[in-house]
This record gives C-alpha cells, structure tokens and sequence, in this order.
C-alpha cells in the first residue's frame, strides 16, 4: 500500500516578524504589529489551496513567502488586500488584520484597502500611457488635481523607484509601454507608492527580468524597507536569502495544499532550517 505523507505542526504558528530578525533591525526597527492572521484558509471552488495558516508580521520588515509551484503562496498574499475577492469561486475563512483592523468586516473599503496595500505583479503592467500619467493616474482618482501636486509626487515617486534619472527628460514624451523590462517594472512600483502605501506586496517581481534589473529591483526593496511593510513571493531561493528579514516555507501534497511548514528569521531558515522539508526543499532535493 502507498504510504501517506506526514506533516509536522508549523514550528512557529504565531511570528513576530521585523522586531527581532537582526540585531541591526532590533535596534532600529519599530515594535508595531503591522498585519496578522488568524487561522486564514482559502478554497477555489470547494478545493482548498491555503490552509489554516496564523502568522505575524511587523512594520519595516521583508517577509518572503518560498515554496514549490501550487502550495498557495500567490493565494495567501493575495489574502492582504482582497484580492481573492475578484476571482470567481473563491472563498476565504479566518481573519486578516491590517493595523487591528479585520480586513474582511462589511466597513471596511476594500478600495482604501487597496490603497493602503500595493501590489506589483510578476509581469510589469504598465498603462498605455506617459509615464507621467502612469504615476500620476491613483493621485488622480482620488481628486488630486492640481498640477504643482501632481509634479511634486509624480518625481517624488519616481525617485522612490529608482528610476527618475533615467526618465525624467521623456515623462510625458514616452509611453511607459516603451521602457525596458526592469524599467516597467519600477514603474509600477512608482505607481503603487505613489498612492502613499504603508504595505507592499509583490508576487515575483523580477521573475520575468534579466539579472542585472533583477539585483535592481532587490536593491529598490532593501531600500524601500524603512518606510515600508513588504511581502513578497518568490521562487529564486538567492533573491530570498538576500532581501527578506524573515522566510515562510509552504509546501503542498495530497490533502495538504497550502501548508506553513515553518517560517523564522532568514538566516535561520536557510542555514539550520527546523524541519526536514524545508531542508529538502531549499538544498533542491524537491520542489
């Protein structure tokens, strides 16, 4: 008879993530409790790709989320701004707090949610538009509209991105379409912080770049970290062991898609990992 895979409890199902990752960010880093979950499961159509999963996450920290493709990483991060809500069948149980605040109550603007909590894609989606107007087009729908603000932000968010220099002669000349890969994507970027932000996520955000806009893109997020909450998802274990403060394994087989397996500071997570399926899966022998 085939034999049934086991799982351990997640070592750690409640973490404090930024506060004490380092002893650098220990002395820097603020104590606030920026998100939290509380036993989040997600099911697409009745079929269960996230499950049970209660963490912790401070502000100012890099939260990476690692795993094989299907163990629900994409679907968890999506679970912080509601964006689970837009894909037909979906259904999420548990809670998701922002700042306390439990994201799923019927007051809560999902709009300003979103606001609060910006996404880059793994593809960069830029507007067929300038790329002024790219930076400038959030600002606008929420009524700001004078020109001298617009301007400020618009550089202001750019420079954020790394990517002012580069474009500041051609801002309403040139399409954001008509940029590089690396490019585009800092452009989105610039467009997330220009809706004034206090969470980022980015779902492989240089997985569809070349190495050097990739170490780009890693040096933009190291950056960004102190003033923002970033969580991203990636499958380049490198690009993980040199951004983030704290990694989060999820694996998946049989009946237990979406699992936390165990999730720590990164150094540990990487060098003297808890659980042998972390092992295995960082040193490549699955996933």
């Amino acid at each position: 008879m085939p034999t049934t895979a086991t799982f351990p409890q997640p070592v750690i199902r409640r973490v404090e993530v930024g506060s004490s990752i380092v002893a650098e960010q220990a002395a820097t880093a603020p104590a606030d409790l920026k998100i939290s979950t509380e036993h989040v499961s997600v099911k697409y159509s009745g079929k269960t790709a996230v499950r049970d999963v209660s963490l912790e996450i401070r502000e100012r920290s890099i939260l990476a989320l690692i795993g094989p493709s299907g163990s629900g990483k994409s679907t968890f991060l999506r679970c912080f701004n509601r964006m689970n809500d837009l894909i037909p069948g979906a259904t999420v149980e548990g809670e998701v707090c922002l700042d306390g605040e439990d994201i799923g109550d019927a007051g809560v603007s999902v709009v300003e949610l979103r606001r609060r909590v910006g996404m880059v894609f793994q593809r960069p989606n830029p507007f067929p538009m300038s790329i002024y107007e790219n930076v400038a087009y959030g600002p606008r729908r929420r009524g700001m509209n004078s020109r001298a603000q617009l301007d400020e932000l618009v550089e202001t968010s750019l420079k954020r991105a790394a990517l002012w220099d580069e474009v500041k002669d051609d801002l309403r000349r040139k399409s954001g379409l008509a940029l590089s890969g690396g490019q585009q994507q800092r452009l989105c970027i610039a467009r997330v912080l220009a809706t004034d932000p206090e969470v980022i996520l980015m779902d492989e955000p240089a997985s569809a770049l070349d190495p050097v806009s990739t170490l780009r893109i890693e040096e933009l997020m190291r950056e960004l970290r102190e003033n923002y909450t970033i969580v991203i998802v990636t499958h380049n274990m490198q690009q993980a062991a040199r951004v983030s403060d704290v990694t989060a394994f999820f694996t998946m087989a049989e009946d237990r898609a979406g699992y936390l397996v165990e999730m720590g500071p990164t150094g540990r997570i990487f060098t003297r990992p808890a659980e042998r399926l972390t092992e295995d899966y960082i040193s490549g022998r699955f996933g």
